[in-house]
């Protein structure tokens, strides 16, 4: 968090680029006891922190390793974006899997893979209301918040990627989240 806030793009940006960390870790602090999640969500929610950090700092659409990948592959865009959207779906639904299976609202199976999609989409759409009225509200100003690039599907891509994430996330981790949440068990 230090490194994203030393001279980052520009201090609009970053703060609302991180700002999902800045909420996430007093809910993680104050829910610990009552309600520790798995080391893997741990683990998965630093790694999305990150990604937002440095998507923070840099803006999605100049993080310099992308941009090399864009002008080496002759690429149309820098797609760290679309990392971060893919994350924004892919680590939302191993914590909404974990509530949902730990509280006893769903057992496993395919409502649960639907329904945790659905959050995910959910969280997703929520987002790119949140960079709409950004946008609106403070005019050019969020064209790095945006990240669009150009780009007319933008925001369908977002949506698109973050439920992929979701669908990847359940099924890639499905097991290794299973004994990660039987160790909280023991």
């Amino acid at each position: 968090m230090l490194w994203s806030a030393i001279r980052p793009h520009d201090y609009f940006t970053w703060f609302l680029e991180v700002f999902p960390v800045f909420i996430a870790l007093p809910i993680l602090f104050f829910t610990y006891k009552k309600f520790p999640f798995s080391n893997l969500i741990y683990v998965l929610i630093l790694i999305h922190a990150m990604i937002l950090m440095v998507g923070g700092h840099y803006t999605y659409a100049e993080v310099p390793l992308f941009n090399w990948l864009r002008d080496h592959f002759d690429l149309g865009r820098n797609y760290y974006d679309r990392i971060g959207h893919f994350a924004q779906g892919f680590v939302p639904a191993m914590i909404g899997r974990e509530i949902l299976i730990r509280k006893n609202v769903l057992k496993e199976g395919k409502w649960l893979f639907f329904i945790v999609c659905s959050i995910c989409l959910a969280i997703s759409a929520c987002y790119e209301f949140i960079e709409w009225w950004v946008a609106v509200a403070s005019g050019q100003g969020a064209d790095a918040f945006l990240g669009t690039q150009g780009d007319v599907w933008d925001t369908q891509w977002d949506m698109f990627l973050a439920l992929i994430g979701a669908f990847i996330a359940q099924i890639s981790l499905k097991n290794w989240h299973n004994e990660s949440m039987q160790v909280l068990k023991s």
